[in-house]
């Protein structure tokens, strides 16, 4: 499902315009990339406010429609009220058709509570890397990428290269020899034999 979103052209720019903006129910932004110049653009600030808190919004190829012509866009930053609920900025970039695209994309975990480690062993499962670095053409960006912990035994950790990632996707860190700790099962205190010995006694 691609999501879509609404902007219009920005006439007016600077700090003073965009506070006046602000009060309106706006959002200044501006769009960029795509070999075109950037240009400066409006929002509906409830309607931004909202999809923000839609994981996909984050990691998902967005479709803008400004002034009635839709074209493909990537969120690449925002800016948010240091206390209130309110988007002060958003920043899109084109996306150029065969050109590779670099995102950060969740990661989201799965069989935790059956690893051995933690059912088991008395194990914790800690979480290192919440999302990841990708590169890959538009067309293969995911919206998340599903980590099994399942196997785990307490002491055991899963990293970079054990990820399945999707066909035509990689690992940004991994292709430069970064083969990082995504998540580890932490033995318990007194170590897994220690919990494992215990288990089978009882």
């Amino acid at each position: 499902m691609t999501i879509e979103f609404i902007a219009l052209n920005r006439t007016t720019q600077g700090t003073g315009a965009s506070r006046r903006l602000r009060r309106t129910g706006k959002v200044p932004g501006i769009v960029y990339g795509g070999h075109k110049d950037a240009v400066a653009i409006e929002l509906d600030h409830n309607a931004l406010y909202y999809a923000l808190q839609e994981e996909a919004f984050h990691a998902s190829v967005l479709s803008m429609s400004l002034d009635g012509k839709k074209e493909p866009v990537l969120l690449r930053d925002y800016q948010m009220h240091p206390f209130k609920q309110q988007v002060l900025h958003i920043d899109f970039q084109r996306i150029a058709a065969g050109e590779k695209i670099h995102m950060k994309v969740p990661l989201h975990f799965t069989g935790e509570d059956l690893a051995p480690g933690v059912k088991l062993q008395g194990g914790k499962m800690s979480h290192v890397v919440l999302e990841l670095d990708i590169a890959c053409l538009p067309e293969n960006l995911p919206e998340f990428i599903t980590v099994d912990l399942s196997g785990l035994n307490a002491g055991q950790s899963v990293h970079l290269a054990d990820l399945n990632l999707p066909e035509g996707v990689e690992s940004t860190a991994l292709r430069h020899g970064d083969n990082a700790v995504v998540a580890v099962c932490m033995a318990p205190r007194g170590g897994a034999d220690e919990s494992a010995a215990e288990s089978q006694a009882q």
